[in-house]
C-alpha cells in the first residue's frame, strides 16, 4: 500500500513523493529478530501486526505506535511522542517509553515502562510493570524529539478500565527482575551496531520505585 503527500514547489505545481507504508510496518513475522536503527522511523507513525515469537527493537523515536494480535514476543520501542496501544497480544515481554500507554484485550504481558500520563489497561489480565531502564547513546536526543521527559514517569499508576470485583487484573515487577532476563539485547549483526546497555545504573530514565514499598 503506498501512500501520497503532495507538496508544492515553486512553480506553484505540485510534486508527488511517494514512500511504502511497510517501511513503517512490522506484519506477519515469525521467529525472527528485527528492528529499526536511529534515525530509521524519524518520527513516523509505525505499526506491529501479528508477529509470533519475535523479538523487535524500535531504536528511535516515533509519533504513534500500535500493536496487535502479537504473541510470545520481546518487544522493545523507542520514545513516542504520542500513544503505544497494545491489543490482542498475549505472553509478550516489553520496554516502552510514550505519552500515553493503553492495553485492551491483552493478557499476561511484562512490561518496563516510561510514560507521561496514567497508563490505562482495558479487558485486560495479568499485567506487571516495572521502570524502564534502557541506554544507548542515541536514546536521549530522541527522548527530547519526541517531547518526553525522562524525569516525568507514571509507570506505576495503572488505571483499570475495567476492573473486576475480587480480583486484580496488575501488579508490580519484583524489584529485582532484571530486564536483560526477559528482553535480551539483539543478536544480529545490523542492531548489535546500536550499543545498547541493560546497566541500570546507566539508564536514561531514572529507576524509581513507584508504588511499591521501599527496602528498609
Amino acid at each position: 500500500m503506498l501512500e501520497e503527500c503532495r507538496e508544492a514547489d515553486a512553480g506553484g505545481r505540485d510534486r508527488h513523493r511517494m514512500w511504502t507504508q511497510k517501511d513503517y510496518m512490522f506484519h506477519g513475522l515469525k521467529d525472527e529478530t528485527i528492528g529499526k536503527l536511529p534515525d530509521k522511523v524519524a518520527g513516523q507513525q509505525f505499526v506491529i501486526q501479528e508477529c509470533e515469537n519475535c523479538n523487535i527493537y524500535i531504536f528511535d523515536h516515533s509519533a504513534t505506535i500500535t500493536i496487535d494480535d502479537c504473541t510470545n514476543c520481546r518487544i522493545f520501542l523507542g520514545p513516542v511522542k504520542g500513544s503505544v496501544f497494545f491489543r490482542d497480544c498475549k505472553d509478550c515481554k516489553c520496554i516502552v517509553a510514550c505519552q500515553q500507554f493503553r492495553t485492551r484485550d491483552c493478557r499476561k504481558m511484562d512490561i518496563f515502562l516510561c510514560c507521561s500520563t496514567q497508563p490505562i489497561i482495558e479487558s485486560s489480565t495479568g499485567m506487571k510493570f516495572g521502570c524502564f531502564q534502557f541506554y544507548y547513546p542515541e536514546l536521549g536526543a530522541q527522548f527530547k524529539d519526541a517531547g518526553l521527559s525522562i524525569f516525568n514517569n507514571t509507570w506505576s499508576s495503572i488505571h483499570d478500565f475495567t476492573p473486576v470485583s475480587g480480583e486484580t487484573n496488575w501488579s508490580l515487577l519484583p524489584s529485582d527482575c532484571r530486564i536483560q532476563d526477559l528482553v535480551p539485547l539483539p543478536d544480529i549483526d545490523e542492531l548489535k551496531a546500536v550499543r545498547v546497555s541493560m546497566d541500570v545504573n546507566r539508564s536514561i530514565v531514572p529507576v524509581t520505585w513507584g508504588q511499591r514499598q521501599k527496602k528498609k
